[in-house]
C-alpha cells in the first residue's frame, strides 16, 4: 500500500504556523509522509525546519485592501508562487492538502485545486481573512473556532472544530511552574501573556497595580522582548519573563488565572486548559478580529472581556470577581465543543 502523502501551508506570522506544527504527531501517527510549502523567508521556515519537514519556498506576496505601491508588483509575486506552488505539489503528488492561512496559503490552495488535490482550510478568527477567503472555492472543507463564523462560510464546507493545541502543553507540572518563579504553594497565581511582543498597555497596568494585586496572588509576568522592569527585579510574589519556550506548559499548569491577549492560538489554548481569564483585546493596528474573538469568548461563558483603555482602572477589581467565580468559567469551558480539534481535523483530512 503506498505511503500516504499531505502538504500542509500557512505562514506570515506565528499564529499560521503553530496549529500545523499541532497536527504533525497526529499525522505522523496515521501514517502520513508530510511536506511544507511556505514562502521562501518568511517565519514558517524557521519553525518548520526544526521538526525535519521537507520545505519548499515560493514566491508570495501580500493581497491588501488599501493602497500601497506593492500592490502593482506583489500580483505578480502570487502568480509566479501559483505555478511554483503547481510544480512542487505534481512532483510531490500529495493526497490532501491542509492549510491554516496566510498569503503564501493562497497559490498553494489554488494551485492543489486546478490538480484536483482535495484541500482543507482552517480559519482562526471569528472574522475570515482575506486570504482564505480567496481559497474557499478551491477547500472541500473550512474548519473554524467560532460558532459564529459557522454561518459566514460556504454551505457544507463549514466545519466547528477549534484550533489544534500543541498535546506538550497539556503535560505541565504545577510544582515545577510554581519553583520557576520561585512561588509557594499557598496563594493563587495570576499569569500576565501580552503576546509575542508583549503589550505595553497590559504591562503598564500589572505594573501600576501590582502592589494591590500581590496582597491576593502571587503574579507570573510574560512581559515581551526588550519590556523587563529591573526595579521589580527579585520582588516577593513576582516573577517576569520576557518570554517563555519549554516552560511554558508548568506555568500554565500553576496559573489560577490570565489576563492575556486574544489572538485565536492563545484563547484556543486557554480553552483548552480551561483557565478562568481577562481577555484584553488589541484593537488598534489589526482587523479588529481579538475584539470580536473575545466578546464570542465572553458570550460564551468563558472569559470576561476588558478594552485596553480600561484595564488599568479595573484590573484589581475584575480579577478579584473572575477568581472569586472561576468555577463557573472551568464548567462553561469544560461543556465546549471546540476542542479536541486535531482528532476532528484528523478526521476531515482522512475522509477528504
Amino acid at each position: 500500500m503506498a505511503q500516504k502523502k499531505i502538504v500542509l501551508t500557512g505562514g506570515g506570522t506565528a499564529g499560521h504556523v503553530t496549529p500545523n506544527i499541532a497536527l504533525l504527531p497526529y499525522l505522523k501517527e496515521a501514517g502520513y509522509d508530510i511536506y511544507y510549502i511556505g514562502s521562501k523567508s518568511g517565519i514558517e521556515k524557521q519553525l518548520i525546519q526544526d521538526y525535519k519537514i521537507p520545505y519548499t519556498g515560493i514566491s508570495t506576496g501580500k493581497l491588501r485592501r488599501y493602497f500601497d505601491v506593492k500592490n502593482f508588483t506583489d500580483p505578480f509575486r502570487v502568480i509566479n508562487g501559483f505555478f511554483e506552488a503547481r510544480r512542487a505539489l505534481k512532483k510531490l503528488r500529495p493526497d490532501v492538502v491542509f492549510s491554516k492561512g496566510g498569503f503564501v496559503s493562497v497559490p498553494v490552495v489554488r494551485a492543489a485545486h486546478s490538480l484536483k488535490i482535495p484541500c482543507i482550510i482552517h480559519e482562526s478568527d471569528m472574522t475570515p481573512g482575506l486570504a482564505n477567503k480567496l481559497c474557499y472555492g478551491a477547500a472541500a472543507k473550512v474548519c473554524c473556532n467560532f460558532p459564529e463564523t459557522v454561518k459566514t462560510l460556504p454551505a457544507g464546507k463549514a466545519v466547528l472544530t477549534g484550533t489544534p493545541i500543541r498535546d506538550e502543553l497539556f503535560t505541565g507540572d504545577r510544582e515545577k511552574g510554581l519553583s520557576l518563579c520561585g512561588f509557594t504553594a499557598d496563594k493563587p497565581v495570576i499569569m500576565i501573556m501580552g503576546g509575542s511582543q508583549g503589550a505595553v498597555a497590559v504591562n503598564k497596568a500589572v505594573r501600576n497595580h501590582l502592589n494591590e494585586l500581590l496582597k491576593d496572588f502571587q503574579v507570573v509576568h510574560l512581559c515581551g522582548k526588550d519590556h523587563l522592569d529591573p526595579s521589580l527585579e527579585g520582588k516577593a510574589g513576582y516573577k517576569q519573563f520576557e518570554y517563555v519556550k519549554e516552560d511554558l506548559k508548568h506555568l500554565f499548569a500553576a496559573a489560577d488565572l490570565m489576563i492575556s491577549r486574544s489572538g485565536a492560538n492563545a484563547i484556543c489554548e486557554i480553552l483548552a486548559l480551561q483557565i478562568p481569564n481577562i481577555l484584553v483585546p488589541l484593537a488598534a493596528g489589526s482587523r479588529g478580529d481579538q475584539v470580536l474573538n473575545a466578546n464570542s469568548f465572553a458570550e460564551q461563558g468563558y472569559s470576561v472581556v476588558v478594552a485596553t483603555d480600561d484595564l488599568d482602572a479595573k484590573i484589581t477589581e475584575t480579577v478579584k470577581e473572575v477568581y472569586e467565580n472561576r468555577q463557573a468559567f472551568k464548567d462553561a469551558m469544560a461543556k465546549s465543543s471546540q476542542k479536541n480539534a486535531s482528532r476532528v481535523i484528523l478526521d476531515l483530512i482522512e475522509k477528504a
